[in-house]
Order: C-alpha cells, then structure tokens, then sequence
C-alpha cells in the first residue's frame, strides 16, 4: 500500500477523470477555473508533501489538512468534484498511521465534502445522507484494512523469528557436529597413541632391569620422553591444557624445556625469561608450542651447539625468541615441512606473527603477541 508508482497512478488517475468531469459539464468560468485549480492543487499538493508524508509522519498532519480543505473547496464548485473522495479517503488512512487520527481524518473529509455539496446543490438531506454513508464505509474498510495489515506485519514477526531459531539451530548443530568430532579424535587418540606409549614406557624399564648400566643414561631419556608425551596424549584427551603447563605457567615450561632439551642432545639451551605479566591459557599453549617447535628445528636441522630461550614483554605485545648459532637456512627454500607454517598458524588465531631472522652464523623466530590478562 506504500508503493509510490501505485499512488502516483491512482493520483494522476483521479485527477485525469475530474478534470474531464468539469470540462464536460456545464458550468460557468468561474466554477470551472476553481475546479480545475482544486484540481491542480490536489496533484501539486501530493507531488510535494504527499510522497513525503508515506515516508516520515512530521508530514502527514498536514498533508491531511491539506486533502480535506482541497475536496471540500473543490466540491463547493463543482458537486462532482465529490469524486476525489474514492482517492482522498485511502490517502488519509496510508499516511495517518495511528487508526484514531485516520478516522478523525475520514469524519473531517466528509464533513467537508458534505458542506461543499450543500454550497453547490442547497440540498442538505442529499449531502448528509452521502457524506454519512461514504464516511461509515470508509471507516468500515480502513478498519478491514488495518486489521489485514497489522496481521501481515504480525506474520513476517514470526517468519523473522522463525528465521532466527532456524539460524540458531543451524549453528547447534554445526557445533554438536564439531563437538562429536572431537569426541570421536579423543576415543582415537587414547585408543591408539596413548596406548602405544604405555606400551614404550614398559619396554623401556624392561630395557633397563635387562642391560643394567650399559645404557641406563639413554634409556632413562627414553623412558622421560615417552612419559612426558603420554603424559600429553592424557592431557588432550582430557581437553586440558598441555601438561607442561600444568604447574609454574609458561615461565617455569620454558625453563623445562630447555634443561630436558639440553640433556637430550647435548645443546646447551640458555633460558632468559623477564617477569612476563598474566598471560591466557591460550597464549601460555602458543607460547611454548611455538618453543617447541623451534628447539625441534635446531635439533633436526641447525647442527648447533649452543641455543637460547630468550622471553620478554614489549608494550602491550610478549615476544618469545628462539635463536641458536647454527648453518642457518634459505628461507625462500621450498619445503615440506609444517614447522613455520604451523607456528605462524598457531600465532594468527591468537592476533600474533613470527618473525625469522637467518644467516650462516645461525638462526633466530621471534614469535610477538598481544597481552590479555
């Protein structure tokens, strides 16, 4: 009911049938000329105010004002000019949205109308019986029409609400989905690795009650590596933080690290750790994956004999530096590897990045994030 193609249609339309109505009929100049400016005015009037007052209601009061004075002058011309009644009345209802000002609106125009056919015809019984029945059946059908409405807008609340549970119920099954995946990884994971590495740890010991000393130092670093990573296995299955993390935080893990690290392949590891403020558990776990990961790249790649685990607040940013003093590499090498990779991937999902300083006299990632307590 709102479309202005539709209203400009019925307005030009309306206005095209009166003119032709008053040129037609017998009347003389004056009466005329006032109809046809009655005329005019009702579609400069619409032009101006009247698209206006569909959209913003400061505009429709005197929109209306200017619809009734409009009808009823014309009609104190020309009775035929009553006509513009059929277009007048809708207009009053779309742009007067509260009901009780429309009807006020509707009783106003055929009082109007009703007194410029008295003015036209001197017939008050006929212009009272006209106005009185126009006005109840507008009344009757602007109520209709309202009520149409008012259940329309009713029906897309509840389509939009539906809409909405729908979404909701798209993403609770999206994440049970995500859910039961993990669910399934973990019955995988303990199933599978955390057996196989109970498994080591009793192969170990048996290895050492049977070579005695020969090999203790070796399987004992056998034996604590195999536990540390079922000690790990444990604690993803159990959706916990890594167990390095579990006691000190990641200033004690990086301290850990290092000395294990050092023990195991003979590099000393030199960890420097300032007073790192209240990291989230999240940044803890990024922090020493990313520690990790760097120490496994000096021992598989770096041929180093010395490393460093350097960590530091700088700003509203920590930064973890992993250097060593080996060959170094190419950096725009191709590679299969997921190391960097990886721990550039771990840093993004924390707002963080990773930089990788490299020359022949050794390497250093320097790994920056943001501070949330």
């Amino acid at each position: 009911m709102t479309s202005l193609r539709w209203w400009h249609t019925a307005v030009i339309g309306i206005a095209v049938v009166l003119a032709a109505i008053l040129l037609v009929g017998d009347r003389p100049p004056v009466g005329l000329g006032a109809g046809l400016g009655a005329v005019a005015a009702f579609v400069v009037a619409w032009f101006v105010l009247g698209t206006k007052a569909l959209r913003e209601s400061r505009y429709s009061t005197v929109y209306a004002v200017i619809v009734i004075v409009i009808a009823g002058a014309g009609t104190s011309f020309a009775p035929n000019f009553a006509t513009i009644q059929c277009i007048a009345f809708p207009l009053l209802w779309v742009v007067l949205a509260e009901t009780r000002r429309a009807i006020a609106a509707t009783i106003l125009l055929a009082a109007a109308v009703g007194v410029g056919l008295y003015l036209s015809t001197s017939e008050l019984a006929q212009a009272l019986a006209i106005e009185s029945v126009s006005a109840a059946l507008s009344v009757a059908l602007g109520l209709w029409i309202t009520s149409i409405s008012e259940q329309s807008h009713e029906r897309q609340r509840l389509l939009d609400e539906l809409r909405v549970a729908q979404d909701s119920l798209a993403a609770l099954n999206r994440d049970a989905g995500i859910t039961s995946e993990r669910e399934r990884l973990t019955r995988e994971i303990h199933d599978t690795i955390a057996q196989d590495l109970t498994g080591l740890v009793m192969l170990t010991q048996r290895a050492q009650r049977e070579l005695g000393d020969s090999a203790a130092g070796t399987l004992a670093l056998l034996e604590e590596s195999a536990r540390m990573a079922l000690a790990e296995t444990r604690a993803l299955v159990a959706s916990s933080s890594p167990v390095g993390l579990t006691t000190g935080g990641i200033t004690d893990a990086l301290r850990r690290l290092g000395e294990r690290f050092t023990r195991e392949t003979g590099v000393v590891v030199a960890v420097e750790i300032d007073d790192l403020p209240a990291l989230e558990r999240d940044a803890e776990v990024v922090l020493l994956r990313v520690a990790q990961e760097g120490l496994a790249n000096v021992r598989k790649h770096a041929r180093a004999t010395t490393a460093s685990l350097r960590a530091w607040t700088d700003g509203g940013s920590v930064a973890l530096r992993v250097s060593d003093d080996g060959d170094g590499f190419d950096p725009d090498a191709p590679t299969d590897g997921y190391g960097l990779a990886g721990m550039r991937g771990r840093l993004t999902l924390v707002g963080g990045s990773l930089g990788v300083s490299t020359s022949p006299a050794g390497t250093a990632l320097t790994a920056t994030l943001p501070v949330t307590a």
